[in-house]
């Protein structure tokens, strides 16, 4: 899947968050947003994915030469974000279960084999509101990692992670979202250390 920017720009009341962007986002690419704090990297990457309307530009998505409509991309699309809640009531097990009901898992990616790659078998019976900040992220990491789909958004995805859980999501990465169109946002070079294009939101204000 290609993504293409023409031009695009987001504000909110009278400020720009960015504007005049324009780039393309290759089918299989690694790709970094970067700049300072409350600059607009998660407002980019949600415009990027649909979520968010632009205030001026057009997105264009395709897909094996043929163009998507706009609202027919989430379904080639995942993310994971800090601000996107878990279903809290439900065990690991059930979240994944459901998730997969309306987006598949990678071919032979089972909810309990997540669960096992994740470190979190021991967990999988458990609510998730009893989970930690940590354990919350793993699933959210794999919820959006192991879908079976092209392209892959993360905003801080490393958030309340130890150093055991970069080194986890390192592996996912490497293992699981080589052959994605991957979009990370984030500060944090050990986050986006993969990507092969940086775009420093600061020049697009």
């Amino acid at each position: 899947m290609h993504i293409q920017l023409e031009q695009t720009g987001k504000k909110y009341n009278r400020e720009w968050i960015f504007r005049g962007l324009s780039y393309t986002f290759t089918a299989g690419k690694k790709y970094a947003i970067t700049g300072p704090n409350g600059s607009g990297k998660s407002t980019l990457l949600q415009t990027i994915a649909g979520s968010t309307v632009l205030s001026e530009g057009n997105i264009k998505y395709s897909t094996a030469g043929q163009e998507l409509a706009p609202e027919n991309a989430f379904k080639n699309l995942s993310i994971c974000a800090p601000y996107l809640t878990l279903i809290e009531e439900m065990t690991a097990l059930e979240f994944l279960a459901f998730h997969e009901s309306f987006k598949s898992f990678m071919p032979g990616i089972t909810p309990s084999h997540i669960l096992e790659i994740i470190e979190l078998t021991s967990a999988a019976n458990k609510q998730i509101r009893y989970f930690s900040s940590g354990m919350k992220q793993r699933i959210k990491l794999a919820q959006a990692i192991f879908s079976d789909v092209p392209v892959l958004f993360l905003d801080e995805p490393c958030t309340n992670l130890d150093e055991t859980g970069y080194t986890l999501y390192q592996s996912l990465i490497q293992n699981y979202a080589s052959q994605k169109l991957v979009i990370v946002s984030s500060n944090d070079k050990a986050e986006y250390h993969f990507c092969e294009q940086v775009i420093d939101i600061k020049n697009y204000k």
